[in-house]
């Protein structure tokens, strides 16, 4: 287990966008557009009601709360304290019922084996130290028959030009620094990391953004945004 398996550079990051975090039109402008897709993706593949679904990085709860809706049991966990700080506010407008818990993936997965139907880890992983070892604690917290869904950026002269130059320097959707190009994520080394922990892939598909018309839909070019699904074997 990896206890240390976070930057506390990316963390502060995400504390500092805390206070805008559900205003639809601000820094996180992006994560709000992005959530019908993710969702989508996710209620297609698995039955959300009544599962017990863990939102690791969960931030302010945009998807936690996308999922408690319909139906699912949500944990939520993230390491930014003002940013859990604000999913939990927001519950009392929400009205949603949901966990949210200040802990690492690595100590979650030693405390709760096998606990959950479903893990998402959406938008994390390149912001990690060691990705593997979130992959590796993601399948740990996965009963048998359990999905893991992912988000993350193909490490591609694309995705560079997509998420870096122009939601950073161009359109200035994001805040510039949100991403670092070495991070990024190559499909094959998903693929890698899965079956290093015995998870099955199952699919893999891309997710288009307009920031200009604000719509993300899931596509079959994987060469900027992706999104994948894998099981736990029974």
């Amino acid at each position: 287990m990896n206890a240390a398996n976070v930057s506390a550079v990316e963390t502060a990051k995400f504390d500092r966008l805390a206070s805008r975090w559900w205003d639809t039109d601000g820094e996180s402008r992006p994560l709000h557009d992005l959530n019908p897709a993710r969702r989508d993706y996710i209620a297609e593949r698995v039955a959300l009601k009544g599962a017990r679904v863990l939102d690791v990085g969960c931030g302010g709860g945009i998807l936690a709360e996308a999922l408690a809706r319909a139906g699912a049991q949500v944990t939520g966990i993230d390491l930014a304290p003002r940013v859990l700080e604000v999913a939990r506010l927001h519950l009392h407008e929400s009205g949603l019922d949901i966990e949210y818990r200040e802990i690492a993936i690595e100590a979650l997965a030693a405390e709760m084996p096998g606990a959950f139907d479903v893990v998402t880890c959406m938008e994390l992983l390149e912001h990690v130290p060691d990705p593997g070892s979130v992959i590796g604690a993601c399948a740990t917290l996965l009963k048998p028959g359990g999905r893991l869904f992912l988000s993350t950026l193909n490490r591609t002269p694309l995705a560079f030009g997509a998420a870096i130059v122009g939601a950073e320097y161009a359109a200035n959707v994001l805040p510039r620094g949100t991403h670092h190009y070495a991070q990024f994520i190559r499909p094959a080394e998903l693929a890698t990391a899965l079956r290093d922990n015995e998870l099955e892939l199952e699919d893999l598909s891309g997710l288009a953004y307009n920031p200009l018309t604000r719509r993300a839909r899931v596509v079959k070019n994987v060469q900027v945004n992706y999104l994948a699904c894998a099981c736990k074997p029974s």
